[in-house]
């Protein structure tokens, strides 16, 4: 292995004495310096669950669904982000990818925190900052498709199911992370004056009652503390793969290429965004993802024929397979995520009130449960065990696990919708949060087993080729789970009828168990339990 600065030679980790000798060591640093890297992408980009539950308790001037949107277009965002990042690493090596990535995410986390100093900031900056805070949903696929290739076949399922996983811990973190340093003012007179809460919340330390001060602007400067360290540490750390990536170009001419990009997956979110609008959600969202492959094809230069070649993936069936699989696992985790804080806040912060003339109101809760005190349960979970599904995966194969945890989906996804049903149309919610909680807690846990056994199915399905970009496209569109969940649930809240967006899911599921059996498991499978 010969090194030229940070750029890597030749690399071979399918040989065992190559592996031991030198490749082990490269691999786990770079490993480990993306799992943080990664962390704060997902806490940047989800982040807007946990900030508009706040501005609810804060009495900002936007509607509940406003509010879910803000959310939605994060999600949307991230999703689209990432198609253009699945061919990141290829063009322009790993080192500068997630090196510039990862610094990029302090522009959304400056802007939010300067954006909540002030609750007259107009909805229109709110979005714009929401769709940057996509950025951190866009690394996901550089990230994944970048580890891939410094580990070999045999542990893919470790090497992306911890990556995956602890990077997944972002959201738990944030979701902890944001309601404790909203409730002291750690960087003084820099970060602006509180605001007073106008509706109580709570903490993993207690509850917070009305009129306590409060500094929501916390929840975007926080993440500088660790962006900046984090950038220095993927420059002088990380490497790039010559093997992967023939001609990088230097450091100035990599950016370039990345930001060209990610400016393309910027333009197609914001057309995306206008579509919403005019065609609704259905036809938005395959207008967006196609709009995006289409101007990914028509780059000019030298992007292009590299842009071209890893298109191939597009006549592999499997391709579709996987990334339908895992929309069910991480496009179901991260949609939850997404939703859940505020669903919590909407669903139990209200009850029904029967009149004594028979007339049936909805007035609020005083007892409500708080969304920032419970919502990061699962997200924690879900991430915790997803290194555990790739474990498991390596050693009995990654399709058995996906069938047992569709079952588990399907069943949980039709309780939960009949218990959100119950608590949402009746005189006492709180009664029924326990189990609301017990059965997200064993959706979040069921996917993020799943995240780990399909990473393990296209480690070994696809070669070293075509398997960076596969991870990064089947992210791609799975990553529109952070879009779709939050839009559906609030849609399907605001009608009234919540239980319809979950039932809607567990059929989804279902058609997942079909084709995971068809591709994997019946006894004339393509590809025998991958």
């Amino acid at each position: 292995m010969t090194r030229k600065n940070a750029d890597i030679e030749r690399w071979d980790v399918e040989n065992e004495e190559f592996w031991e000798k030198e490749g082990k060591k490269v691999a786990n640093r770079n490993l480990w310096i993306s799992i943080p890297s990664l962390l704060m992408g997902f806490a940047v980009w989800l982040m807007w669950g946990m900030i508009t539950t706040q501005m609810q308790n804060l009495g900002f001037p936007f509607t509940v669904n406003e509010l879910f949107t803000l959310t939605a277009l994060a999600g949307l965002s991230g999703a689209t982000l990432r198609i253009p990042a699945s061919f990141m690493i290829r063009i322009a090596g790993g080192r500068n990818t997630v090196f510039l990535t990862t610094a990029l995410l302090m522009i959304p986390a400056l802007g939010t925190g300067i954006a909540l100093m002030n609750p007259g900031t107009p909805l229109w900056v709110f979005q714009a900052l929401a769709l940057l805070s996509g950025i951190g949903g866009g690394n996901f696929a550089c990230s994944m498709s970048n580890i891939s290739s410094f580990f070999p076949k045999k542990q893919q399922g470790y090497a992306l199911g911890m990556n995956a996983g602890l990077g997944n811990f972002g959201v738990t973190t944030m979701q902890i992370l944001i309601p404790l340093v909203m409730t002291v003012g750690i960087f003084g007179a820099i970060a602006g004056d509180p605001m007073e809460l106008q509706k109580a919340s709570g903490t993993l330390i207690g509850r917070i009652e009305s009129g306590t001060d409060t500094w929501i602007q916390n929840a975007g400067f926080i993440w500088l503390v660790f962006l900046i360290p984090l950038a220095f540490a993927g420059w002088f750390g990380m490497n790039n793969l010559r093997t992967i990536t023939p001609d990088p170009g230097t450091p100035i001419q990599a950016f370039g290429k990345i930001l060209g990009l990610y400016a393309v997956g910027a333009i197609t979110s914001v057309i995306g965004m206008f579509a919403l609008n005019l065609v609704g959600m259905w036809v938005a969202l395959p207008l967006t993802i196609v709009l995006t492959v289409v101007l990914l094809r028509l780059i000019p230069g030298d992007i292009k024929p590299s842009i071209k070649k890893q298109f191939a993936i597009f006549s592999n069936k499997h391709t579709w397979s996987m990334t339908v699989l895992y929309i069910l696992t991480f496009g179901s985790f991260i949609g939850f995520s997404a939703a859940l804080p505020l669903s919590i806040n909407v669903i139990f912060g209200n009850m029904m009130d029967v009149a004594a003339d028979g007339s049936v109101s909805r007035i609020a809760n005083p007892d409500a449960p708080s969304a920032l005190t419970w919502a990061w349960i699962g997200p924690f979970v879900g991430a915790l065990i997803r290194p555990v599904g790739g474990w498991i995966s390596d050693k009995v194969g990654g399709a058995i696990v996906t069938q047992l945890i569709s079952v588990v989906m399907v069943i949980a996804s039709a309780v939960t919708g009949y218990v959100m049903m119950l608590a949402y149309n009746s005189t006492d919610p709180n009664s029924y949060f326990a189990i609301f909680m017990i059965m997200f807690v064993i959706l979040f846990a069921a996917s993020g087993i799943g995240n780990g056994s399909t990473f393990r199915s296209i480690g070994v399905i696809f070669d070293a080729q075509q398997k960076g970009p596969v991870l990064g496209w089947t992210s791609a569109v799975a990553a529109y789970g952070a879009f779709i969940a939050p839009r559906v649930m609030g849609e399907q809240i605001q009608a009234g009828t919540p239980e319809l967006a979950m039932y809607g899911f567990a059929v989804f599921y279902a058609v997942c168990l079909v084709i995971n059996w068809w591709f994997y498991l019946r006894k004339n499978a393509y590809v025998k339990n991958p």
